[in-house]
């Protein structure tokens, strides 16, 4: 039996989405008429996918009108197996059947003990035999604020570097992290200081303008320098923190080669190297951790979406030399969902036994192939880019002037469009990147060949609406 043909019998759709030639059209329902009058001004999703949603299974949602939809976002990648898999009720009702403590602050229980052991036996060994782990509040933004206390108080330092185009979270900590300007221009000054920001290794957007592996090399003599020159004007940071995958940022993969030199120099300065898996672990980019592709060892994980099976959980694993930190350095009432912590075994152990990282590799070279295919009659799609079943496709204006690489420009007017066309299709798919100029695909890992072949049609046909409209 194939991982694919195990998975979907594991886990059978029982919505059957509408074909992808039904053209749905969107009016203000009561719920969202409700929910535009009611909820913050910083509400974000319902305003690009305006769905009120009623029902879930596997990779389709169905919302209050009937409609059905092919979800792609899956929680920002929170859906590892999808919308209510099988394996993951089953471990929720278990919790409830034997009326085990819900809540337990950062006391032990067996649910809890068994979550570390599964956890650390994903670890390469490496990293495994001397792990420590901190269970944080339920959201990626406070484990990132607990990896930024941890590295600052074990090494005495404070500046952190971080790299244009990174997402770290929300919160201030976090938010002093992040590349993008849009969401920290109406603050002004941060609670947190110290963070000087570095070129990532952006290969079809070169920030030297170079790209390939002399762009690779100029980029770590970059850090370097930066890191031994005393006239740098820079502190020797507490820690370098990166996305070996960039997500809200485009969907941009570090070199690999790259990712081994930034490990290598940090390693030499004796400056702690935090690798933010919180989107990209758990088989997402077919690896159990984007960083083995690289085949190092991080000082620091910083994780959560997939490792609550869908609800909310966040852990910071690092090396046991940075464990310098005392009693309650870092604390959150919500930090023992056990829940979360029994559908995250689940999700763990279903995602080893099925071979779901194969499964993500074989279906984001079906899906990239596809796009390759589709980007021949379409200039407009710039670049093709991801690992596993984590793509991202930058749209372009091919009519624009060519860059220094000589790419055309980003098409910020496009991907909307695009966007629209595809929901208009049963296709929900989210935009990130500069001027949000990249489509992102971030389907549940247990997406079938079919249904990969099903999301490559619409969104071509999505392409053909609206380069049309332009």
């Amino acid at each position: 039996m194939s991982v694919a043909t195990s998975l979907i019998e594991d886990q059978p759709a029982r919505i059957v989405p509408t074909p992808a030639e039904t053209l749905y059209q969107f009016n203000e329902s009561p719920l969202l008429a409700r929910q535009n009058q009611q909820e913050s001004n910083a509400r974000s999703y319902p305003r690009r996918i305006p769905l009120a949603l009623k029902r879930a299974k596997g990779i389709y949602v169905e919302d209050v009108e009937g409609r059905h939809f092919i979800d792609c976002l899956a929680g920002a990648g929170t859906l590892a197996l999808g919308h209510n898999h099988a394996v993951v009720i089953e471990a929720i009702r278990q919790v409830l059947s034997d009326e085990l403590p819900l809540h337990t602050l950062d006391l032990t229980t067996p649910v809890k003990d068994q979550f570390v052991q599964d956890l650390f036996g994903l670890l390469p060994p490496a990293l495994a035999a001397e792990a420590k782990i901190q269970f944080c509040g339920p959201t990626g933004t406070d484990a990132v604020e607990a990896a930024l206390k941890l590295v600052r108080t074990a090494t005495g330092r404070s500046t952190v570097l971080s790299f244009q185009g990174g997402y770290h979270g929300m919160s201030q900590g976090a938010l002093s992290l992040m590349g993008s300007l849009g969401p920290k221009k109406p603050l002004g000054a941060l609670l947190s200081s110290g963070v000087q920001f570095m070129p990532y290794p952006y290969d079809y957007r070169c920030p030297f303008g170079l790209g390939g592996a002399q762009g690779v090399q100029v980029n770590l003599n970059y850090l370097e320098n930066l890191l031994n020159d005393p006239e740098a004007g820079v502190q020797l940071p507490a820690a370098v923190i990166v996305e070996v995958v960039q997500g809200e940022g485009g969907v941009i993969p570090a070199d690999l080669d790259w990712l081994r030199g930034v490990r290598r120099i940090t390693e030499k300065a004796g400056v702690a190297l935090i690798v933010d898996e919180i989107q990209s672990g758990f088989a997402r980019t077919g690896k159990m951790f984007a960083f083995e592709h690289a085949g190092i060892i991080p000082d620091v994980v910083v994780m959560s979406k997939a490792i609550g099976g869908s609800l909310p959980l966040a852990v910071v694993v690092y090396r046991d030399w940075l464990d310098t930190w005392l009693p309650g350095a870092h604390a959150g009432t919500f930090r023992g969902n056990q829940m979360a912590m029994a559908a995250g075994s689940a999700v763990m152990r279903y995602l080893v036994e099925h071979k779901v990282c194969e499964h993500a590799t074989a279906m984001g070279e079906r899906l990239s192939g596809h796009l390759r295919i589709l980007q021949r009659d379409f200039p407009h799609m710039g670049d093709i880019r991801g690992r596993g079943l984590m793509l991202g496709v930058e749209l372009v204006d091919p009519s624009g002037a060519p860059d220094a690489q000589g790419h055309a420009p980003i098409s910020a007017a496009l991907a909307p469009l695009v966007q629209r066309e595809c929901l208009k299709r049963g296709l929900i798919l989210e935009l990130g990147g500069r001027h949000g100029g990249v489509v992102r695909f971030l389907p549940p890992l247990v997406i079938t060949a079919a249904e990969i072949d099903q999301v490559a049609g619409i969104f071509g046909r999505a392409m053909t609406a609206a380069t049309a409209s332009l």
